[in-house]
């Protein structure tokens, strides 16, 4: 038995009952037999058992006080899972499905994708299974202050610095960031990103994810001799990331023509421009999570209880959660002749659904290089909380841009360098665990 597969049998083994976490070892590992063949040295090292072993798992307790005077009690988590190249770095996710697995995964992936933007950023990742929806600001509040209360003895600039995440937008960060500077009595502002431009944050922060991943998309595009003019884009979601992606469609001549909810999705064969374009936003501060105010308000179908990959189109983002594309799913997109699958939410497709894409000979793009973005620009946001001053939003852009199409480079070299040809997910899986690898080579055994 090869070390990839012996490892990959014991992290299984270790790790019964989280599926997600289990979902993205075997992504990974599977794409680096052939470097570890080449590269000796980290099977002598042990690089493998330490990269799929969280260096700190911190589960807690989190007690909050409701509007009604009831205490509620909910699970608190941060996985520190690797600092070879920086201190943690990581959103924090507040929803009812967050557990031991997911934050695993999400860590883990974190740790990849953290290195593929060429900075000194290491992977971590937290969250809470709280529900900010439906909860009043000062229910928020409270939950948020006592998150932190147990969260800041763990966190720090120069240690791990946590971002948001879904249920974690501008309201949170500020609750947040307000207990630790009153717990600390210091003013560490680059102890949190996605911060609000008063106190800190950076300029398209919000919208980030979404950009960088339409700037991955164009050089997708662009190294298969195409553009993105013209092109019809299927979106899931409607938050910050769908935002983002559709407004830097629009702005580079392509054209959203979904959005989704848990509910069902709209399409909109006018595309999601100008004025809707800024109505999900309204839609997210609503809290309704109910993408048919979109439909009711422009006029257009809502398709209730399906998703938006039935559509034909010329390019898949799934831009919302995990797992949200199956097999079957994969069939239909297969039926209507899409070229590109562009993937956005991290891990959005099933094992199962991505092998089949990949038989099917789609153009594949992993979420740990196209939603690299939103990382990217928490870590500019870093440099300019150290540095004392804000760049414009044309520098940010500019320097998103440019971190993309590097990323997009080294995916394309790390597959062509391992004869694999124009395979993503193997270039960036494999550009990504060279870089921290070799920086956990030179560290020792630690």
């Amino acid at each position: 038995m090869s070390y990839v597969k012996e490892q990959l049998e014991k992290v299984m083994e270790k790790n019964p009952g989280q599926p997600e976490f289990q979902q993205a070892v075997q992504e990974i590992l599977t794409s680096l037999e052939s470097v570890i063949e080449r590269n000796p040295q980290y099977e002598k090292a042990g690089i493998l058992e330490r990269i799929t072993e969280p260096e700190r798992q911190i589960i807690f307790r989190v007690p909050w006080i409701d509007d009604a005077g009831k205490v509620q009690v909910n699970r608190g988590f941060r996985i520190q899972f690797n600092s070879a190249i920086g201190p943690y770095k990581g959103g924090l996710r507040f929803h009812p499905t967050v557990n031991l697995s997911i934050v695993n995964f999400l860590g883990f992936e974190q740790i990849f994708k953290n290195a593929l933007t060429g900075l000194p950023i290491g992977g971590g990742k937290g969250g809470a299974d709280f529900d900010p929806r439906g909860k009043s600001d000062r229910e928020v509040m409270a939950f948020c202050q006592s998150f932190m209360t147990e969260l800041y003895r763990h966190i720090g600039p120069n240690v791990d610095v946590p971002a948001g995440d879904i249920g974690v937008g501008a309201r949170e960060i500020g609750y947040l960031f307000g207990q630790y500077k009153k717990i600390r009595n210091a003013y560490e502002n680059g102890v949190l990103t996605g911060k609000g431009m008063s106190y800190g944050g950076s300029l398209i922060r919000p919208e980030a994810t979404g950009f960088g991943a339409v700037y991955f998309a164009k050089e997708v595009l662009e190294h298969c001799g195409e553009s993105l003019e013209g092109k019809t884009v299927a979106v899931s979601g409607f938050g910050n990331v769908a935002w983002g992606t559709a407004s830097k469609m629009e702005e580079l001549g392509a054209k959203v023509v979904t959005v989704s909810g848990p509910n069902g999705y709209v399409y909109d064969p006018d595309g999601v421009t100008g004025e809707k374009v800024d109505y999900l936003l309204e839609m997210r501060a609503s809290g309704r999570d109910n993408v048919k105010d979109y439909a009711d308000k422009f006029g257009v179908q809502f398709f209730e209880g399906k998703k938006p990959w039935e559509q034909k189109v010329d390019i898949i983002m799934p831009c919302a959660t995990q797992n949200e594309v199956t097999l079957e799913d994969a069939k239909q997109i297969v039926k209507n002749g899409v070229k590109y699958y562009i993937e956005v939410s991290n891990m959005p497709t099933t094992n199962e659904a991505l092998e089949y894409l990949k038989e099917k000979k789609l153009i594949l793009a992993p979420s740990k290089a196209v939603n690299a973005g939103g990382v990217a620009v928490s870590a500019l946001e870093m440099s300019q909380n150290s540095m004392r001053y804000g760049w414009s939003a044309e520098e940010v852009d500019t320097k998103l841009q440019d971190i993309m199409v590097n990323i997009h480079k080294q995916a394309c070299d790390a597959a062509q360098r391992y004869g694999l040809g124009y395979d993503l997910f193997a270039g960036a899986n494999i550009a990504g665990f060279e870089r921290v690898a070799d920086a956990m080579l030179a560290q020792g055994i630690i």
